[in-house]
């Protein structure tokens, strides 16, 4: 056995392990190790395991996750803006407010800002049905309100990726959503070659949204960054929000802004929780 340090972060109760591994370009933690740091009974606890790896095409560093499920997602939203934070802590007196991190999905920037959140430059939406992926074929290049059937129900879907894929719906309340039934049907569809995010969708007014989610490889969470920017998009797309909105969920709110350029900002918080030793 070896001993491994780590700090814990949330980001609206989405919880990491983040783990230093500047000096390695590959995570120094398994997927299987990872999956059992992430039990709630037999080990640490979280949605997932982070890891901080030396930078990549020039990027101040390169982020790479595992999911509570062993899986590896492209990107994390709420991940990201805790690695950020743990970058922060890590560098101390030398920290930077931005930096850049390469990720499975791209180029992301994170920006840690004076008042304690952190602005995230998420990129630009991918709507081509191939890009998300999804066998679902809409009218002409993108997924929007789509028929589907799930569970024996026909829900009517909008399909968006953030550098991961997600599948939106929306509903006149998300409270009675039984999301642990209906999530891994949608999750594992055929639709989805590369499985699923499912975000279920309440309009408050279009400013306010809220939202519940059925994380691919995490199950439910209390927040999902990425979902959060993609639950923007369809209600964009289906004329139910304007560019900017609040986006409440279990855990809090997030500010997701999609901009003229195309490109979508995130911002929210990070929280350290506590720091340990573990032996994996």
């Amino acid at each position: 056995m070896t001993t491994l340090s780590f700090v814990k972060y949330h980001g609206l109760g989405n919880d990491f392990i983040l783990v230093d591994n500047r000096h390695s370009p590959q995570p120094i933690v398994t997927p299987e190790q990872a999956e059992k740091l992430c039990d709630r009974h037999f080990g640490i606890g979280a949605d997932g395991v982070i890891f901080a790896l030396p930078g990549q095409n020039s990027a101040d560093y390169t982020m790479r996750i595992y999911n509570s499920d062993g899986s590896e997602p492209e990107m994390c939203g709420n991940g990201i803006r805790c690695m950020a934070r743990f970058l922060g802590d890590l560098e101390g007196a030398q920290a930077k407010s931005s930096y850049t991190v390469h990720t499975l999905a791209g180029l992301i920037t994170p920006k840690l800002e004076a008042n304690g959140q952190i602005t995230v430059d998420m990129g630009c939406p991918r709507l081509a049905p191939a890009q998300i992926p999804t066998t679902l074929v809409g009218g002409g290049d993108t997924v929007v309100a789509q028929t589907l059937e799930v569970g024996g129900q026909v829900w009517s879907v909008t399909c968006v990726s953030m550098g991961n894929p997600h599948c939106m719906t929306f509903v006149e309340d998300v409270a009675t959503i039984d999301l642990e039934k209906i999530g891994p049907l949608f999750e594992h569809h055929v639709a989805f070659p590369q499985r699923t995010n499912t975000e279920f969708v309440e309009v408050v007014s279009r400013n306010s949204l809220k939202m519940r989610v059925w994380e691919r490889g995490a199950g439910i969470t209390l927040a999902c960054g990425t979902g959060a920017c993609a639950t923007l998009v369809a209600a964009v797309l289906n004329d139910k929000a304007d560019r900017i909105c609040t986006i409440e969920l279990p855990g809090g709110p997030l500010k997701i802004e999609w901009a003229s350029d195309n490109r979508i900002f995130m911002t929210g918080p990070a929280e350290r929780v506590f720091a340990g030793q573990v032996e994996i």
